[in-house]
């Protein structure tokens, strides 16, 4: 079983509560999707992220195939990171841990996710090919429309 690991980085010129309170919002998550993935929330985020909060969507990453995806909210440290979980989708195991923290002038916002493609040996094929690079796609148009949103970072 092979589990492979995204990890991104990416500093804001906002404070920590305006950044808490865009990136825990589930609702933002479409914002800061690729329009192409058709990302739509059908249920679930109508409430401030708690522990125990199931979120689900449609999503379509690959081949315009619409997939449902399940995800719980599992731990939450206000100000501090969330993690969620799949519970349904696209992946054998998705875990995705959200971290924030004070920097001079802004905040760091640290994405730290493991996964595991299905499909064994195939997957594993297929996932420098299709699934890794789709996943650096996502999130550097996710950097790139924060960047839109909150403008660049200085250090200032």
């Amino acid at each position: 079983m092979k589990v492979y690991t995204l990890h991104t980085k990416q500093n804001l010129p906002i404070s920590l509560s305006e950044a808490w309170n865009f990136l825990s919002d589930p609702k933002n998550l479409k914002t800061i999707t690729p329009e192409y993935m058709g990302f739509d929330i059908l249920s679930g985020a109508d409430r401030k992220m708690y522990p125990g909060q199931i979120i689900q969507y449609i999503v379509t990453p690959v081949l315009g195939i619409p997939t449902k995806w399940v995800t719980e909210i599992t731990h939450v440290v206000d100000q501090q990171y969330f993690v969620d979980e799949q519970r349904f989708g696209p992946y054998s195991l998705w875990h995705h841990k959200h971290f924030l923290k004070e920097i001079p002038g802004g905040v760091e916002m640290e994405d730290i996710v493991d996964y595991k493609v299905p499909f064994g040996i195939l997957g594993q094929l297929v996932h420098p090919i299709i699934v890794a690079p789709k996943l650096k796609e996502i999130f550097d148009y996710r950097q790139k429309k924060l960047i839109e949103l909150f403008g660049p970072y200085t250090g200032k």
